[in-house]
């Protein structure tokens, strides 16, 4: 999806489908151009911090982390909890994208300093709409560091 140099996008998903359908919504509203999609937490960390396969990737941080929470290998807490301690990562922006609607995960995800935290909605037309809207707000609106 990208030629990891200057990506916009990261978008943290196992579920191919829920995947299809974020990239789509993004694609759809023009916010989609330079994003990239893995597949598990050890893969986001390590796309992030530039190490395992990423480790010649330039240090570019993405200007937006999209974060499912039920991840393999490493959950989307731990993920959470690494990008937020680390004092460069902690500014890129992250949206919990999920399933869950657990209040458990909800206080969890702000205590480690969550941006936004989204549940999927189940219908396509819905998620896609909270997708377009998360995209557009988080990409166009908000104003971040440079």
């Amino acid at each position: 999806m990208s030629d990891f140099l200057s990506v916009e996008i990261l978008l943290v998903e196992d579920n191919p489908t829920d995947a299809e359908l974020t990239m789509r919504a993004l694609r759809r509203n023009n916010l989609a151009n330079n994003l990239t999609w893995v597949k598990n937490g050890a893969e986001a960390l390590d796309f992030i911090f530039c190490r395992g396969a990423y480790s010649s990737r330039k240090n570019d941080r993405p200007k937006l982390i999209l974060l499912d929470l039920k991840l393999p290998k490493v959950d989307g807490i731990e993920v959470l909890r690494q990008i937020k301690s680390d004092e460069d990562a902690k500014m890129i922006p992250v949206v919990v994208l999920t399933s869950s609607a657990e209040e458990r995960d909800i206080t969890n995800s702000y205590r480690l300093g969550v941006n936004s935290y989204l549940v999927k909605p189940v219908d396509f037309e819905h998620f896609g709409e909270t997708v377009a809207k998360a995209g557009f707000y988080w990409m166009l609106m908000n104003r971040r560091p440079e």
